[in-house]
């Protein structure tokens, strides 16, 4: 098994790219549902009806810690996520970040 996390977003567009730093705030969409699968979770978005597959397990314990940690790096830790793969994480969730499923968590924000 490849040590990679990924994220795979099926939509016919593609959203900008967007960048998901280890120092900042993340947490899932409240309008996305996480499905637990055998190889991770379907997480599906009730607002722009977009399916994502989360293929490893490890990476829906960190989107579903990134609410109540400080930041990304924290999240990541927390899950146990060894710090050679933050990158291969960090990947995956700006692929989550593009199609809405996980929102930045600016100051002021919730």
């Amino acid at each position: 098994m490849s040590t990679a996390a990924t994220a795979t977003v099926l939509e016919a567009d593609h959203a900008p790219r967007v960048e998901v730093r280890l120092e900042d705030g993340w947490r899932l969409n409240p309008k996305v549902a996480l499905r637990p699968e055998p190889f991770g979770a379907l997480a599906y978005h009730f607002g722009n009806r977009r399916l994502s597959f989360l293929r490893r397990p490890e990476l829906v314990t960190v989107v579903r810690a990134l609410a109540g940690a400080p930041d990304v790096r924290t999240a990541l830790a927390d899950a146990g996520v060894p710090e050679a793969q933050w990158a291969a994480f960090v990947g995956a969730l700006s692929t989550l970040a593009e199609s809405d499923m996980i929102h930045s968590r600016k100051e002021g924000q919730q």
